[in-house]
């Protein structure tokens, strides 16, 4: 359950990293930062991402793309050390893994429901429905920039402690993740050309 919990969080987490670059001038902030994030249609990008549990001696890593669809389709394909897909369709969740298709429906996750609310709203640039959800606190400048996401609710606790998001104008760099746990994961993310073939 956590496993599948983390992967879904980073997945979700990942609908910020596609985003195009920006050349907004003016004072940087948290509204345009939202309301930069809101405007891709369309998004690719590869990942590295390491994962610490606490059982392991040293962090698990894994690499592959990633692919961005508004409103609400994301996918992550993962290609080493092996390959599986992750898709996020509305309010379903397709795991493939080993040769085997899972579906399932983020309506048998409630502990997680406001986690997707919230970035779903940051993607149609609600700040509001973001800080139901979450504290929210931004230092750096529009060239490097961390967001930081505290849960509110208990069920959210229970299992996030935090995310940490940094980047530069509206192209994300990594996505850090703290879970109640004690395990973490760090996402390295690196914006691509979108392909035309992209789902």
């Amino acid at each position: 359950m956590n496993n599948r919990l983390l992967s879904l969080c980073l997945l979700l987490a990942s609908l910020w990293a596609i985003a195009p670059p920006s050349h907004a001038e003016g004072t940087w902030d948290l509204d345009q930062l939202m309301q930069s994030l809101a405007t891709t249609r369309t998004g690719h990008a590869s990942f590295i991402e390491k994962k610490s549990i606490a059982i392991l001696d040293k962090p698990v890593e894994s690499s592959g793309e990633l692919f961005y669809n508004a409103p609400d389709r994301l996918e992550k394909r993962t290609l080493k050390p092996k390959a599986e897909s992750m898709v996020l369709d509305k309010d379903k969740l397709i795991v493939e893994q080993r040769g085997k298709k899972h579906v399932l429906s983020l309506q048998s996750y409630p502990e997680i429901a406001a986690f997707i609310d919230s970035i779903r709203g940051t993607l149609a640039g609600d700040r509001t429905a973001l800080e139901r959800n979450y504290k929210l606190s931004m230092v750096g400048t529009q060239q490097d920039w961390n967001l930081n996401l505290l849960p509110l609710e208990n069920k959210m606790k229970k299992v996030l402690t935090s995310i940490d998001i940094s980047g530069s104008d509206n192209t994300l760099k990594t996505i850090a993740i703290k879970q109640a746990d004690g395990d973490s994961s760090v996402m390295m993310i690196t914006t691509l050309p979108t392909p035309l073939s992209a789902p």
